[in-house]
């Protein structure tokens, strides 16, 4: 079936292309090949964030920590948790005023009734009455034990005493249980009692697992899955929302004067008086500090707001800020973007906002995109370049570095001459006595069926022979020679020598695939690259230009190959160090005579086996231009003095037209 497509003018409400392997990869090019480390690039990525292609900021880990500190200041600001312990004060004392309301009613009431019983009864009640609201303690558990005691007059402030018990109550319980229950208003004595049983049985699962025995949890989530509407499918996982939320409740305390919190602390016995709920709450408290000791237990926080907060806001305020924790822990922690999908999307969207979530849920796919595009393989657990990443990123670095050079600098002028060679011009001619019989068979059978019209058989003459043109090409085996010094990195010349290396592999094995390319790279000593070390490769942590060495290497390489034969050198530096007669290293700096003369012995052995040595200088100085020139009258070959920024226009254009001129001499150098 045909497929359709419907094309339409962008009017900024279409969704762009999404993030794929190629812009990753392009991203993290330069690191990549400076520091050598698929994975620590990717984790810089992460860190750094990037812009894709449609030109949308992905946030980086950076920003998302500044996010997050952003985030804890907001709410740090936004109230007093003195608050927590005023609210209960204060409604209490509203309680207590209308207690005394409703007590001067009564008797007044009483007086103003004639009967003298009756008002003197109502006397000795409101003297009794009064005295009791006068001794009450001053502290809020005292207090709160006191009216449990009390014989109210008024209906209505009994009945106010009572919800905020049971609103306290149920408060003091969220402390442990904060949204394991939907339904926490309004809990009968029988669901109090489920609440219980389910956390005695959740300690005995505890010490069960302890034991070595099975804990039974798929029987205790059957009994009581609904008091978790997260639905955790491990014992473990459901241990961590219970101390997160438990955590957050003792934060709260911790973040209180000592004052407050032991009011607070009393308070909660005082309401919690089944002293079998609280030991199985004691239980629970301590099996979960001992099992998750990183969770913060004495963490505090230092609230500056004005605003006085209430115990739900406060309870609130305490979990975002244990999520923000969290949140923070697993963003300094994660050493891969995978470690990122473990993050809840939604809490970072509540916490941080929608950019910061569709940014983290973008880069726990980078490593992910790059496996499944086949760019990376997964092995002992890193990431490593596949060959097809090689290729991209050397495909990357000569695209790049073409797209920086004007067309006439590398002389694209068609090759008049013809010859008998491999690469092909996609062009045909006709058929010559002599000519190579490389015959073009759909221009030769077209020209047969337009002699005899239509119709089969198809009948050839020789007249209708088309053959194809091939240019004259020679086979050219070249070594690069890269300085992996630390000079290189620290003047800034090792990224793009590196990418130029890359670039001239990828022009080499695509455009030239009957050439050789080895690669050597030199410090204090020389050892032979492969193509697929190559993006890896990152600079020696050793003092010493060895090019002696260097040269040695590539001249064995060279002796193995056919063809016109070169060496090309990128470096910065004079030649400081070389091997002895018996084989150990000698460096100095300043170059000493006996070096220099080792290196040259060395570029004579070349020139004797026909090897030209193409060097591209960066940096060079007056020493370095006067060795470099000495290197050039022995072998014959050129020197190119030139800056980071324009050698590759340098390395890739004297490589084409090299290949230029070897084809029109036919393959003489």
């Amino acid at each position: 079936m045909r497929q359709r497509f419907t094309y339409s003018r962008w009017d900024g409400t279409q969704k762009g292309f999404d993030l794929d392997a190629d812009a990753i990869l392009g991203e993290i090019t330069d690191d990549l090949l400076y520091h050598g480390d698929l994975n620590a690039a990717l984790r810089r990525l992460m860190r750094s964030g990037m812009t894709d292609q449609d030109g949308n900021r992905i946030e980086g880990l950076t920003e998302m920590l500044e996010r997050i500190r952003d985030r804890r200041q907001e709410i740090q600001d936004s109230g007093d948790l003195g608050g927590v312990y005023s609210e209960i004060v204060d409604a209490l004392q509203d309680i207590v005023d209308e207690e005394r309301h409703a007590i001067e009613q009564a008797l007044r009431d009483a007086e103003q009734s004639g009967d003298d019983r009756r008002a003197q009864t109502a006397r000795d009640s409101s003297m009794d009455r009064n005295f009791r609201l006068d001794m009450l303690p001053d502290d809020l558990a005292g207090k709160v034990k006191e009216l449990q005691a009390y014989d109210f007059e008024s209906a209505d402030a009994k009945h106010r005493f009572d919800e905020l018990m049971e609103k306290l109550r149920e408060q003091m319980m969220q402390q442990f249980l904060d949204q394991m229950k939907g339904d926490m208003e309004s809990m009968s004595q029988e669901d109090m009692q489920r609440m219980k049983d389910m956390i005695a049985e959740l300690n005995q699962m505890i010490e069960r697992r302890n034991n070595g025995e099975d804990p039974k949890f798929e029987e205790f989530m059957e009994n009581y899955g609904d008091f978790f509407p997260e639905n955790p499918q491990t014992l473990d996982e459901l241990l961590e929302i219970m101390a997160q939320r438990m955590q957050a409740m003792q934060a709260m305390l911790n973040s209180m004067t000592p004052e407050q919190r032991a009011q607070l602390q009393q308070l909660s016995d005082q309401l919690m008086e089944d002293m079998d709920l609280q030991w199985q709450m004691q239980q629970l408290s301590e099996h979960l500090q001992g099992m998750f000791p990183q969770q913060g237990w004495g963490r505090e926080y230092q609230f500056d707001g004005t605003e006085q907060m209430g115990m739900g806001e406060a309870m609130q305020a305490m979990q975002n800020m244990g999520q923000l924790d969290q949140l923070e822990n697993l963003i300094r922690n994660a050493s891969n973007p995978s470690a990122l999908a473990e993050a809840d999307l939604d809490r970072v969207r509540d916490l941080l906002g929608d950019d910061a979530a569709q940014s983290m849920e973008r880069l726990a796919k980078i490593a992910k995109l790059l496996e499944e595009a086949g760019l990376a393989n997964r092995k002992e657990g890193r990431l490593e370049l596949s060959p097809r990443g090689l290729r991209a990123i050397g495909n990357n670095s000569l695209r790049e570095l073409f797209s920086k050079m004007s067309k006439d600098k590398f002389g694209q002028h068609r090759i008049e001459k013809d010859g008998v060679g491999h690469e092909r011009t996609y062009e045909s001619k006709p058929y010559e006595y002599g000519d190579p019989f490389r015959l073009d068979i759909q221009r030769t059978i077209r020209n047969a069926v337009t002699r005899q019209g239509g119709g089969t058989p198809v009948r050839l003459s020789p007249d209708d022979f088309e053959i194809e043109r091939t240019e004259h090409s020679t086979r050219s085996s070249t070594v690069l020679m890269l300085d992996l010094s630390m000079s290189m990195p620290m003047r800034g010349n090792f990224v793009p020598a590196k990418r130029v290396a890359m670039a001239l592999h990828s022009l080499i094995s695509s455009q030239f695939p009957r050439d050789y390319l080895g690669l050597v790279g030199f410090s204090e000593t020389a050892h032979v690259l492969t193509h697929e070390q190559l993006p890896e490769v990152s600079w020696d942590l050793a003092y010493g230009t060895n090019m002696q060495h260097g040269f040695r290497l590539a001249r064995q390489l060279l002796a193995r190959q056919t063809g016109t034969k070169q060496i090309i050198m990128i470096t910065d530096g004079e030649p400081t160090a070389h091997i002895t007669r018996s084989g150990d290293v000698y460096f100095n700096y300043p170059p000493v005579r006996e070096t220099v003369e080792a290196t040259l012995r060395e570029v004579m052995y070349c020139t004797k086996d026909d090897i030209r040595i193409n060097t591209f200088v960066l940096d060079a100085t007056g020493a370095l231009r006067a060795f470099i020139e000495q290197l050039t009258h022995i072998n014959r070959g050129r020197a190119f003095f030139t800056d980071p920024e324009s050698l590759g226009d340098y390395v890739l254009v004297d490589f084409l037209e090299n290949k230029r001129q070897m084809s029109r001499s036919g393959g003489r150098h």
